[in-house]
């Protein structure tokens, strides 16, 4: 950290030099009259007067008013931080008291860099920090995500023996999460001795916030044991987003009914989160409700919404709700038509597309980001406009990223148009893409065409460079747990009983004339060792583990890594029809709902 005074703002009113001389003068009174004026200050224009006032009576040189007057000035929501700064110029001895409202002021402020830089100030003129020091200013490393300063500063708490205040710990557990050090966010959480809520929430959202969701919920449900402590809403956002990310509906749900019963009014921050964990766990009906049903919607609630209703393949209703939100007078943003295009994309809605495109920058202003033009090639591709998504590459003012490469390339691998994929596979190559999905969509291309010389070359520079494709996983929920299911596994000890159900399944489906889709095995085997490979396939598995552990009826949803494939689709649709049961597939792209041997998706995806 690097000691450089901070403060050279222009004075606003000076101090005289000594204090008047005033007949009369009870100190004590006025000291009370100083603080009564302070207390009902509303703007920077009224504290102007108190302070004139406070120089007026000579109580600029009572500690007691001094510090009062400068917390007023920095910690109010009306407060001035130039003028803050102009009063503590004016302190010939800052004390402890005064370094840490500056220091709180210039965080609440966003002046992360000149709170460090006030502690550094602080340490030079001797001034020794307390407890209360610490937290704002961690506060300030996270927000910085300086991890060096940050540690720096906990060497420092440690030596002044501040490692056991419980403030101090939390504000180190949120720092470090910040940071990405989640290891030592733990090694600060497990050594202490009492956790308050807000300890369990800064390791949660540590956790959170690196996307390790499994372990936020093994968390909660650490800290739902202590039966003392209640969970706060920043707690449950957290948890929602776990639920979210790992397609936990049921667990969500519970989390759900404990807000209701927990709180009387949920705000727009954990509704919205509400809203997205259902409409991303494919219970879209749920999260609308709850859309319909809020008081007050802000922009980001209207962006969740249209973004899952385009997961959903709800195109028309997405629109709808982009017409409301701009008859409710809010403006939409760059992210808004992120998903009001993938509404039109997964929908094969080209025409409303392109006016969306125009739309955006005509009417609203917005720049089209690479963002939105990759949502545009998407759009072409799925509807086979492979030449017209190439043209839009060339024309784009951005220079095209991976996304969007990546995107034509499985365009032309849907519709099988081999010399425009391998333009793309080159671009992407040029790119230095380390994605083994690239190679796969390539080497799968060829092996489509039976040329599987070069099939083979892909294959073998993958190998080279180190590069591994995740093979095909599903999770399925079944009373409140996740399992997960990997295509060809055949050690798993929750597929006894699996193969078996599958067997029955086929034999059913051949009622319904069901006939493998072989082309989806892209590996130079015979026939019979194909449809044994499909039956191997996540999705098939993880169904019939449903079908064996869930009551007759009862919906079945599942989340996979990677596109669904033609024959899993096809697959699926028939099983909803024979079992009667609803089934909700999220894959890599959007949900797909089978009911009644009909999918959501048209068969368009």
């Amino acid at each position: 950290m690097i000691g450089t005074p901070v403060l050279h703002q222009t004075q606003y009113l000076s101090a005289p030099d000594e204090p008047p001389q005033i007949l009369e003068f009870n100190p004590r009174m006025k000291e009370q009259e100083c603080l009564s004026c302070l207390r009902r200050c509303r703007n920077v224009e009224e504290f102007k007067q108190v302070h004139a006032q406070v120089l007026k009576w000579g109580l600029f040189w009572n500690p007691f008013c001094a510090s009062n007057l400068l917390a007023t000035c920095a910690l109010s929501n009306w407060g001035s931080m130039d003028y803050a700064c102009s009063i503590f110029r004016q302190i010939d001895e800052p004390g402890t008291f005064v370094f840490n409202t500056m220091i709180r002021g210039q965080v609440n402020h966003m002046n992360f860099e000149e709170a460090v830089l006030l502690f550094d100030e602080m340490l030079e003129r001797g001034v020794e920090p307390d407890n209360f020091t610490y937290p704002s200013l961690l506060k300030a490393c996270a927000l910085l995500r300086g991890l060096h300063e940050g540690m720096q500063i906990h060497g420092h708490l440690l030596k002044l023996g501040f490692e056991s205040d419980l403030f101090v710990q939390n504000s180190l557990i949120n720092m470090y999460g910040k940071c990405v050090e989640i290891e030592l966010a733990c090694a600060v959480f497990e050594q202490m001795e009492v956790k308050s809520v807000a300890s369990w929430s800064a390791i949660i959202s540590a956790h959170a916030s690196l996307g390790m969701f499994y372990e936020c919920l093994i968390l909660f449900g650490e800290m739902s044991s202590e039966v003392c402590l209640r969970p706060e809403e920043s707690i449950m956002v957290s948890v929602l987003s776990a639920c979210t990310h790992l397609g936990a509906l049921d667990l969500g749900k519970c989390s759900h009914g404990f807000l209701l019963r927990s709180i009387n009014e949920l705000n727009v921050v954990v509704q919205t989160s509400l809203i997205d964990m259902y409409v991303k766990c494919g219970c879209l009906e749920k999260g609308s409700y709850i859309f319909q049903t809020m008081a007050k919607k802000n922009r980001l609630s209207y962006s969740v919404m249209i973004s899952g209703l385009a997961l959903h393949g709800q195109d028309e209703e997405a629109l709808r709700i982009f017409s409301e939100m701009l008859e409710e007078g809010l403006e939409p943003d760059d992210v808004i038509y992120v998903g009001l295009l993938s509404a039109c994309s997964h929908a094969g809605l080209t025409d409303e597309g392109f006016q969306l495109f125009d739309r955006m920058k005509a009417e609203h202003g917005i720049e089209p980001t690479v963002q939105h033009y990759g949502c545009m090639v998407d759009l072409m591709g799925r509807a086979g406009m492979l030449n017209e998504a190439l043209e839009f590459i060339k024309s784009m003012p951005l220079k095209p990223n991976d996304v969007i490469w990546r995107s034509l390339l499985n365009a032309c691998r849907l519709h099988s148009n081999m010399e425009i994929g391998e333009i793309a596979a080159k671009h992407l190559f040029q790119l230095n893409s380390r994605n083994p999905g690239d190679y796969v969509v390539l080497s799968n291309m060829y092996a489509e065409a039976q040329r599987w010389e070069e099939a083979a070359k892909i294959r073998t520079e993958m190998g080279r460079k180190g590069l591994y494709q995740m093979p095909g996983c599903s999770l399925v929920e079944v009373g409140r747990s996740m399992y997960s299911f990997v295509s060809q596994d055949m050690s798993n000890p929750r597929c006894e009983g699996v193969y078996e159900m599958i067997h029955q399944m086929e034999w059913q489906l051949r009622f319904e004339r069901y006939s493998p889709d072989t082309s989806q095995v892209l590996l130079d085997v015979d026939e019979e060792e194909k449809r044994e490979r499909l039956k191997g396939h996540s999705q098939k598995l993880a169904i019939a583990f449903a079908l064996i552990h869930t009551s007759k009826g009862s919906p079945i949803r599942i989340a996979r890594n990677l596109r669904m494939c033609r024959d899993c689709h096809k697959y699926t649709k028939l099983i909803s029809l024979i079992y009667q049961r609803e089934i909700t597939v999220r894959d890599r792209n959007r949900f797909h709902h089978f009911k009644d041997g009909i999918c959501s998706c048209r068969d368009y995806w």
